[in-house]
């Protein structure tokens, strides 16, 4: 966190096949050790994936699976008087949308046996149906938070 000005925004570049912002960001966050190109594959080869089994348009699926594994609430601890309660907070659109992702990568990566191409198409096809680990870690926020939300006046 910058102590004197707020930090810039820079505008995102989208990526090459779709021309989708989101998409540019997704491959940033598969991608390893500074690995563009592995990542643009994975990620363009999982969608390919995802347009031959639905017969979409895997923008469109990509898109729609984020938004359904995309939390609105969190939980976040609060100390107050020696006690630490889970204070539920919503959250700000680009971190909603870094938790989506973060989610979905997370379950396509605890996949096993396949291909990362294959388990992220698969994961996305989940999350685009409503089903899948992602989708179950946006509910299980989203009860911790329903569960917490007696302690919703310690929010500050």
């Amino acid at each position: 966190m910058p102590r004197r000005a707020r930090a810039i925004k820079r505008k995102r570049q989208p990526d090459a096949r779709y021309q989708n912002e989101t998409i540019s960001r997704f491959i940033s966050k598969v991608m390893n050790r500074g690995k563009k190109s592995v990542a643009e594959g994975i990620v363009y080869d999982a969608l390919a994936i995802v347009e031959k089994e639905l017969k979409k348009n895997p923008a469109d699926v990509f898109e729609q699976a984020l938004k359904n594994v995309t939390p609105v609430i969190e939980v976040k601890p609060r100390r107050v008087g020696g006690a630490t309660y889970q204070v539920p907070v919503d959250i700000r659109p680009d971190r909603r949308l870094a938790l989506g992702m973060r989610w979905l990568l997370q379950a396509a990566r605890a996949r096993k046996g396949k291909p990362m191409a294959n388990k992220l198409a698969d994961e996305l096809m989940d999350a685009f149906r409503g089903q899948g680990a992602a989708i179950k870690k946006r509910e299980d926020t989203h009860k911790m938070a329903e569960a917490n939300k007696a302690f919703v006046h310690y929010r500050w």
